[in-house]
């Protein structure tokens, strides 16, 4: 079979890009290689998202927008997509066993966390150090733990790990938080956060678990040594473009370069949400990516 849209990837843009795909009577597959959400159903409760007054949490609202895609016809496959290859009109997408063909493609990858590249890090991973406070904040009960980090997901991250941990250490290279001032104002009143100004992480120690993080501080080079059992690490993501830099224009990042109306340089092939260029990445401007694509590979195809 042939498909119309093939989406490559479940996150937000891409659920929204198949339920517009599916609702134009597109015939639609959606390849994601683990759950549908992506970074969003990490997210304890989504509280910007429009039309949520109490806020919503990712896997709900993440669940909703699968079934609601579902209902339109659109279809679901889980798959490791290796590479992307177009033929004439048509496109071959590449899995692990298996091919997909269709005349469009949407790519709504999205990005994942990016690494400290300390000591110790590979090590620990999933032996005291994560990326994901609502996977594991639980195992973290009345201990200590450090945050790594300062924008907006690094403060929710804490402010949710408050629930479970006696006290949380946020470790920031900064003299100030990048975090939208009413997290910050949530971080400053919870006695449980303590803050490592102006600090970087230099090595992760531990016998078996972690129990110790080496920091920094970058304008002194003093070193300091804190003790926790567990650490979160919020410093942002990178794109999830490789099975693609050989295909479609990247930016220096790695992210995929499209004009507004989320056309890449390769005709047929858009791409929406966290794997695109652009200044603001959030579930409300995924959707709206989603949404475009879908409208625009919709025109492409009656062309």
């Amino acid at each position: 079979m042939v498909y119309d849209v093939a989406v490559i990837g479940a996150g937000p843009a891409g659920l929204t890009a198949a339920l517009y795909a599916a609702r134009a009577r597109l015939s639609t597959v959606v390849v994601e290689k683990m759950f549908p959400g992506g970074q969003a159903a990490l997210t304890d409760i989504i509280e910007n998202y429009p039309g949520f007054t109490e806020g919503i949490s990712g896997i709900q609202l993440a669940d909703a927008m699968k079934r609601q895609a579902e209902r339109f016809g659109a279809e679901f496959t889980n798959g490791d997509v290796e590479r992307i290859e177009k033929n004439d009109d048509l496109f071959t997408v590449f899995l692990k066993g298996e091919s997909i063909k269709a005349k469009t493609v949407i790519l709504a990858a999205g990005a994942q966390p990016r690494k400290l590249g300390v000591k110790g890090e590979k090590e620990f991973t999933g032996r005291g150090i994560s990326y994901c406070a609502t996977c594991d904040g639980a195992f973290y009960k009345d201990k200590p733990i450090a945050v790594v980090g300062g924008g907006d997901t690094a403060i929710q991250e804490a402010l949710y790990l408050t629930r479970f941990a006696s006290e949380i250490y946020v470790i920031h290279r900064r003299d100030q938080l990048r975090a939208t001032k009413v997290l910050q104002e949530r971080a400053f009143k919870n006695e449980k956060i303590k803050f490592v100004w102006d600090s970087v992480v230099k090595e992760i120690k531990g016998e078996g678990t972690v129990d110790e993080v080496v920091v920094e501080n970058v304008k002194t080079g003093k070193l300091d040594s804190l003790r926790v059992d567990g650490i979160f690490i919020a410093i942002g993501h990178i794109p999830n473009t490789d099975f693609v830099k050989d295909l479609v224009q990247l930016n220096e990042q790695g992210y995929v370069i499209t004009d507004a109306y989320m056309a890449t340089n390769v005709p047929g092939i858009f791409a929406a949400g966290d794997m695109r260029q652009k200044d603001l990445r959030q579930v409300v401007t995924a959707v709206s990516d989603g949404a475009i694509a879908a409208v625009e590979a919709g025109k492409y195809l009656e062309s």
